[in-house]
């Protein structure tokens, strides 16, 4: 099964004077719809949009891998631990919750921010939280890239790695028209963020969103250069 969901469908919220806009895949804080609380292993999909100089201030997370991918602007991310990193496009970090941490994220340029932020669920509870980041680690290029797994042994290695065994976190970046396999996994979000795509007679334009259940062999095309990011999953949240 493909399901698509328009970017024009996300809900979004909003508070007047702060800068700061988010468009929402997945039911989220106030926007509770019980039927689009997850996907496989995956329980939000945020895209922020922020002004220069707005953020969101200091606040608590537990018991989630928050993955961020950076589309445009000069995102800074705070924490706890006295760490300030920043990140331009095409940028990643992980922060992994454990027991609990707290952070901020602010627009650190002269110019609106946008990112994707996506959270998680992990395979252990607990635990000291940690945090990782890559400057740029895929580059636009032919093909699918690992960005993040929590596999044992993935080759190549990916540039962080994810408390969640059972999942991997692939962009693809083309400069040109191509073509290529999705990963054969039960659980697999596809996730337009520039240019078109095609899976099958479905097509995807910028911020829209394909889930597919149990579709091994699924290719996706694009006519010209995109950029889109894909989940690949192989187990549902465990609370045991």
């Amino acid at each position: 099964m493909i399901e698509v969901r328009r970017a024009r469908d996300r809900d979004r919220t909003a508070e007047p004077g702060t800068g700061i806009e988010s468009r929402h895949a997945f039911s989220f804080g106030a926007r509770y719809d019980p039927d689009n609380v997850r996907f496989g292993l995956l329980l939000a999909c945020n895209e922020e949009r922020l002004a220069p100089g707005a953020g969101f201030a200091e606040h608590p997370h537990r018991d989630t891998e928050i993955v961020t991918w950076v589309l445009e602007g000069e995102l800074e991310h705070r924490d706890g631990d006295g760490r300030t990193v920043r990140l331009g496009p095409g940028g990643l970090q992980r922060l992994s919750a454990g027991g609990g941490v707290r952070h901020e994220e602010r627009n650190a340029g002269r110019t609106p921010l946008r990112f994707l932020q996506m959270w998680l669920h992990p395979d252990t509870f607990g635990g000291p939280p940690d945090y990782a980041a890559a400057a740029d680690p895929a580059p636009p290029g032919p093909g699918l890239r690992l960005l993040a797994s929590g596999a044992d042994s993935p080759d190549p290695a990916p540039p962080l790695r994810l408390r969640q065994r059972a999942a991997a976190l692939y962009v693809g970046r083309p400069l040109t028209a191509g073509s290529g396999p999705l990963p054969a996994a039960p659980f697999v979000y596809v996730h337009g963020v520039r240019g078109r795509l095609r899976l099958g007679d479905h097509v995807l334009e910028p911020g829209d969103a394909a889930r597919l259940r149990d579709e091994p062999g699924t290719s996706v095309r694009w006519p010209g250069a995109a950029e889109f990011l894909v989940w690949e999953m192989h187990a549902e949240p465990s609370y045991g």
